[in-house]
């Protein structure tokens, strides 16, 4: 598929259970919580069941207090007799089990520094109000229905332009298209913000007619495009309220991504 556009939670979620029994085996210190099963001895405490909790689709949640009480209990005894398993096979001693150990730890000490700092450094609406009109001003005020055909050379699209000419149909000679998404829906990209395609497809775009054609192959990183305008119509922006939570999470990658910069840029790295 041609992207012309300009972060295994079960999996997961059992590697940390694994990470958690290990440790507690190696008789790492972990904060106190009060016990929620006890398997072979080991009391497994109430934070992994409600972590496991929050981690459960709404609709596998039993709506019974004491079903779901049940269903992680058994789930956490399931868990833990495999960590425990590992254990006493001393696969917890294998260079490759450690190395998933260490990653898994990392992950979530890594993320749980992030959400405290992003807490002390919020996303202010000021801030998400002037990404939002940035945004907004690129994308201009129309939509196009575009079809194209994309090829591998400029002598190959200029020969699909040459039959065009002679009246052959573009659904038909879009079979040929190196964009296997398209190619069999005759080259039809749907509707596109010209502002989010590569400069220089956006670019011919803007330019044709409604139910023209370009006239010289365009070239892209992509290939060689022969673009054919269907239609255009007014653009329908989405609401500040709308994209909010899309804007929030874009600024905290930002934020993030600077942070992790100036740490870097003070850190000893050899």
């Amino acid at each position: 598929m041609i992207n012309l556009r300009t972060p295994l939670q079960a999996s997961v979620f059992f590697i940390l259970c694994l990470v958690a029994s290990v440790v507690l085996a190696q008789n790492a210190p972990l904060p106190t919580s009060p016990t929620y099963i006890t398997v072979n001895g080991k009391p497994i405490p109430k934070a992994r069941a409600d972590l496991l909790a929050s981690t459960m689709p709404p609709a596998q949640k039993p709506r019974d207090a004491e079903a779901m009480r049940k269903a992680l209990g058994d789930e956490l005894v399931r868990r833990e007799l495999a960590a425990q398993e590992a254990v006493k096979r001393g696969l917890d001693n294998r260079p490759d089990v450690q190395a998933q150990i260490d990653m898994a730890v990392q992950n979530v000490l890594g993320n749980a520094y992030f959400s405290e700092y992003l807490r002390a450094n919020p996303v202010s609406d000021e801030l998400i109000r002037r990404e939002y009109e940035s945004i907004r001003s690129t994308l201009g005020n129309r939509e196009y229905k575009v079809r194209h055909i994309l090829l591998v050379s400029a002598a190959d699209a200029q020969a699909i332009i040459d039959r065009l000419a002679k009246g052959e149909k573009f659904v038909d000679l879009a079979k040929q298209s190196q964009d296997r998404s398209s190619k069999d829906i005759g080259g039809d990209l749907g509707w596109i913000n010209a502002a989010t395609y590569v400069k220089p497809f956006s670019e011919a775009t803007v330019k044709l007619q409604k139910g023209a054609h370009t006239l010289k192959p365009v070239q892209s990183e992509f290939g060689w495009h022969v673009i054919q305008l269907d239609d255009v119509r007014e653009l329908k922006v989405p609401t500040l309220a709308e994209v909010k939570p899309q804007l929030v999470q874009h600024l905290q990658q930002q934020i993030i991504e600077r942070h992790l910069a100036d740490l870097r840029a003070k850190a000893k790295i050899e």
